[in-house]
């Protein structure tokens, strides 16, 4: 193959703001020195998501500014103890699923331990006061306001290092899983609130990622990386992580390091999970993508997909590469009556596998067979659980070969799974994190654990009707023309009539048109090495796209063209876009 021409590191470049941001402790120190010029008494609030690194700004700042006082918002707050207790309920005792949380951040605090500290602030006459910690706002919002951010996956490689435990608890040691569950559905859901509150009111954002190596930017300069990031196509910063199933395919095509066992996932396109590098200069800052649709929504989703779906991003695109790995786990996503029932989520994780690649032997189980008794089933599955032998697989779920550029549907409520030497390109709607395991092959996870099996919650779920004929019609080989003239074929790939997402796919060797169709786009080069994204109206600046690269094009935009480029000029190229049926 080609060297891989994968881009590891997308980056909105964002000009006119390169005063304003500031790499380092001693330059960041150095601005807010410049800003505290004058005054008798500043007051620094530095409030922070959780899983900052605290006592690291602390220290920096303790030396570099001087501070007549410092108060840590977090010691005003409940004992971990007091707040597990509070959500029980959304904790529940699963070591992966809880209940969406819909609380804010006030209710962990004692009042009057907030208002002791605020008198505190204001009896201090001179000097600067450091006001630092998750929920700083709450004592005083200060003279000067910073809001330190962290990405999601960068809080997760800090659990799995048992660096980090969840805020306000000692678990550094805990489960992953179990961390990773009291941050998805209580944590985050309750920073989020808090920090949408704070972005329009602060002075600087403060990049936390990186140890030791903060960036932070303006308010004016953050805005202006947001602005820019949904006026034209652009990327979020992939991931890529092992698992115990995980195969080859993506070390060699997105140049990853060969000295890794594997790589099972990679989040090439989850705005909830990836970050967005912004760059101002010879400087990156690395912000959550999710700010994007916090601050931008409507410019981003469109209209209607914000009317129904609020400040989410309801598409995703991952890849899952079983290529020289093994089977992923048989399992099955929950009902969207059954996810808002008992999960406290609006809509499902409805799917689709479309084959980026597959080896000779690649198939995809996908629905019962004819015939199938659920209760023998589910039985069985039960007996695999406790031990008594393998799960029969080949009794009672299909099996359909899988080749390069096929695409399976999978709604809700349908058993499936990837075989083995299969590389996924997996679009789906964005609960990710509800997936039931059924049967996963009698493995361990990497961390020496069993990996978790939900047979409980996919019983209840399991659509028995979904059997071979009823998948051979519906959900397997379901692509149709739609035009086709002497450069360009339109195909239309699903998705199933119950799932909100739509496909579509263009094989080209010219100039294609695109609509955006009322909904946020999310496309893929899956065939072709490189193709130009540019705008008929020439509203932004041309964007180069590379084999596999997810790509986002905002609502906004409303048309754009597609073109082979650079070693594709004149061969035929693929791309395959998803948007919400409006």
């Amino acid at each position: 193959m080609k060297t891989s021409n994968y881009d590891k590191s997308p980056c909105t470049m964002v000009t006119g703001f390169e005063g304003e941001v500031f790499a380092g402790y001693d330059e960041i120190i150095r601005e807010l020195k410049e800003k505290c010029k004058g005054r008798m008494r500043t007051v620094i609030t530095v409030d922070c998501y959780p899983g900052v690194r605290l006592q690291e700004i602390i220290n920096h700042f303790r030396e570099g500014l001087s501070p007549t006082e410092v108060i840590i918002s977090d010691e005003c707050s409940l004992t971990g103890e007091q707040i597990t207790h509070m959500i029980e309920r959304e904790l529940t005792d699963d070591r992966v699923f809880g209940i969406l949380s819909c609380r804010v951040l006030e209710e962990f605090f004692d009042p009057i331990q907030l208002a002791l500290k605020k008198k505190q602030t204001e009896q201090t006459q001179k000097g600067i006061i450091l006001i630092i910690g998750t929920g700083a706002c709450l004592i005083t919002k200060g003279d000067i306001l910073i809001y330190g951010d962290l990405a999601r996956w960068e809080i997760q490689l800090r659990y799995r290092s048992g660096e980090l435990g969840n805020w306000r608890m000692d678990n550094y040691g805990e489960d992953v899983l179990r961390k990773y569950k009291r941050g998805f559905f209580v944590e985050w859901r309750v920073a989020d609130r808090h920090k949408q509150q704070l972005m329009p009111e602060m002075d600087y954002l403060l990049d936390t990622n990186q140890k030791e190596n903060p960036r932070m930017i303006t308010r004016g300069a953050f805005m202006a990386g947001i602005e820019q990031t949904v006026s034209g196509p652009f990327r979020v910063v992939p991931y890529f992580d092992p698992g115990v199933w995980g195969g080859q395919w993506m070390k060699e095509v997105c140049g990853l390091p060969s000295e890794q066992k594997n790589y099972a996932w990679s989040f090439d396109g989850v705005p909830e999970e990836n970050s967005l590098y912004l760059k101002y200069g010879n400087i990156i800052v690395e912000v959550p993508s999710i700010d994007v649709v916090f601050l931008k929504p409507v410019e981003l989703l469109g209209e209607k997909v914000y009317a129904r779906f609020g400040k989410e991003f309801p598409i995703r695109f991952d890849f899952l590469d079983t290529m020289g790995g093994q089977n992923l786990s048989l399992q099955v996503h929950p009902l969207t009556e059954y996810i808002q029932q008992n999960f406290g989520m609006h809509y499902t994780q409805d799917e689709s596998y479309y084959l980026l690649d597959a080896g000779e032997d690649a198939v995809v189980y996908l629905g019962v067979k004819e015939g199938t008794d659920p209760e023998a089933m589910i039985n069985d599955l039960e007996k695999a659980q406790r031990g008594e032998g393998a799960f029969p697989d080949e009794k009672y779920i299909n099996r359909f070969p899988a080749r390069k550029h096929d695409h399976f549907l999978i709604p809700a409520g349908t058993i499936h799974c990837s075989g083995k030497n299969c590389m996924v390109l997996e679009i789906s709607s964005t609960p990710y994190i509800f997936t039931f395991k059924l049967w996963d092959w009698n493995r361990l996870g990497l961390d020496g654990l069993p990996r978790p099996v939900h047979i409980g919650h996919g019983k209840k779920v399991i659509q028995w009707e979904r059997d071979t004929g009823w998948v051979k019609k519906n959900l397997v080989g379901q692509t149709t023309i739609l035009r086709e003239e002497e450069t360009f074929r339109e195909e239309r790939t699903g998705l199933h009539e119950r799932e909100f997402i739509e496909t579509r796919r263009h094989w080209f060797r010219g100039k294609v048109f695109h609509k955006t169709q009322g909904s946020v786009n999310v496309l893929n080069l899956v065939e072709g090495r490189e193709a130009l994204v540019e705008s008929p109206a020439g509203s932004f600046e041309p964007f180069v796209v590379h084999y596999a690269e997810t790509f986002i094009i905002p609502e906004q935009i409303k048309e754009y063209t597609i073109t082979p480029f650079g070693e594709s000029e004149g061969k035929e190229i693929a791309t395959i876009k998803a948007y919400v049926r409006v």
